[in-house]
């Protein structure tokens, strides 16, 4: 094929662009032949900070990117995977799962305290309900707040840096963002999964074509990581059938055992007053299966009643 320039969509978020930058410097290695640039898209999620509260999987920051793929404005396009709703729109693939950072949920605290060491009634930072009623299952003396504005923001605003109306002594961040901005000194703490199971897909990144873009869809798939795409395609899958785009906090992590996949989820009250917790293996190359074996578990030990779903529905 002759040498073409290919456009890669992003939102325009410092993060946004470093995770993208990865995944060009990638192309750009194993295609030298081709150019490629970033091309910024300015998502709901971008212009309404207000609706971007919980909004892990419910599709605004990924919305207005699917649209300029399909208009033919990109080639390609980068996502933070846990903004991804668990269906695809038709007309787009997800090519290849490009890489998985560190999972896991971060504390970042304003005194170098850890999660168990915060004073009684301290002010916690987040956007997710999914981390704010984990933290509450935890340590239900925990007041918190809701923080929204993107990475840099948010730790300014736990430092003072940035006004706030609120004082914070602690937010909950992904793990991921951190390392991939090169903050990683700034985390307190790596909290551990049986405490937090991050939200399913977090800390990977997925780079969706549209069909019929064979060139683009061949070059994404030489990055694709096989055993990433094995563990979030278990945890998306346990997500979809509990239902996906509920208000429900759903965490779910998939990890390879040799060569068994090991998948554990949860389903909380939105206060952290009950939890559901279930944990599966199957082999690594059936994960749709595992993860509805797990979501099937999980209904059974109760999660219904939290998901708020009604028998047969």
């Amino acid at each position: 094929m002759a040498a073409r320039t290919f456009r890669v969509a992003t939102r325009g978020s410092r993060l946004a662009l470093a995770q993208t930058a990865r995944v060009v410097d990638k192309l750009r290695q194993r295609f030298p032949q081709h150019a490629f640039e970033a091309y910024v898209v300015t998502t709901t999620g971008d212009t309404h900070p207000a609706g971007a509260h919980q909004a892990e999987g419910k599709g605004i920051f990924v919305k207005e990117i699917e649209e300029a793929l399909l208009r033919g404005d990109a080639d390609l396009a980068v996502h933070s995977l846990k903004d991804m709703p668990t269906e695809t729109p038709p007309g787009l693939t997800i090519a290849a799962i490009a890489e998985r950072e560190d999972a896991r949920d971060a504390l970042i605290s304003r005194n170098g305290a850890q999660l168990k060491e915060l004073p009684e009634r301290a002010v916690v930072g987040t956007g997710s309900v999914r981390r704010a009623a984990q933290l509450l299952a935890a340590r239900p003396d925990l007041r918190i707040e809701p923080i929204r504005g993107n990475l840099d923001t948010r730790i300014a605003k736990l430092t003072g840096a940035r006004a706030s109306p609120v004082a914070y002594d602690a937010i909950i961040v992904a793990a991921a963002g951190c390392r991939r901005l090169g903050l990683a000194d700034a985390i307190t703490e790596t909290l551990p999964t049986d405490l937090m199971l991050p939200a399913p897909g977090q800390g990977a990144l997925a780079v969706e074509v549209r069909h019929g873009n064979t060139e683009a869809a061949r070059m994404a798939a030489s990055l694709d990581d096989a055993d990433a795409r094995q563990a979030v395609t278990a945890e998306r899958a346990c997500l979809r059938a509990l239902g996906g785009g509920c208000h429900v906090p759903v965490g779910a992590l998939a990890e390879a055992n040799g060569d068994a996949l090991v998948l554990c989820a949860r389903v909380l009250r939105a206060d952290g007053t009950q939890l559901v917790d279930a944990e599966g293996s199957g082999s690594s190359d059936r994960p749709e299966e595992l993860g509805t074996d797990v979501a099937s578990d999980l209904l059974g030990r109760g999660a219904r009643a939290l998901l708020g779903l009604v028998e047969g529905k």
